[in-house]
């Protein structure tokens, strides 16, 4: 085993000792604890089999790197402004939300989704530009 993966184990172990002696000093921990086995619940019986159903019609298409990338963008977009859109109530500070947060999700959405379309749509027609010079050049006479 290297150094850096122990270092790295080690680290690791340290900040899960850091994290449960902050919780143990919550005054009311349970919420916390509570909170944390929603997020386990919601991550491995929601969010894992739709990434895995996603990966599996991913894995047929032709430009399935561009795509990966523009759903790993767009995922991680929504897991960041999610909270903060479906969070019940009016915020405590009101300068948290003070914008149309919901609309401008959608349109960062929709520019991920249009700069994974142009890239493909570039890439697919610089590979026919190159096929086509390939094919006037014609092959190597003897």
């Amino acid at each position: 085993m290297s150094v850096v993966r122990c270092a790295l184990g080690a680290l690791g172990l340290l900040l899960i000792g850091v994290g449960g002696r902050q919780l143990a000093a919550q005054p009311d921990p349970y919420d916390v604890l509570l909170w944390m086995a929603g997020a386990l619940v919601l991550h491995d019986g929601v969010l894992a089999p739709v990434v895995l159903a996603v990966g599996l019609l991913v894995a047929a298409l032709p430009a399935r790197p561009v795509v990966r990338g523009a759903l790993v963008t767009g995922g991680a977009l929504v897991l960041v402004t999610l909270p903060l859109l479906v969070r019940p109530g009016a915020p405590p500070n009101p300068s948290a939300l003070p914008l149309p947060y919901a609309r401008n999700l959608l349109l960062v959405l929709a520019v991920v989704a249009a700069v994974a379309l142009a890239w493909v749509v570039l890439t697919r027609l610089r590979r026919r530009v190159r096929a086509s010079r390939a094919g006037r050049q014609g092959p190597p006479e003897d």
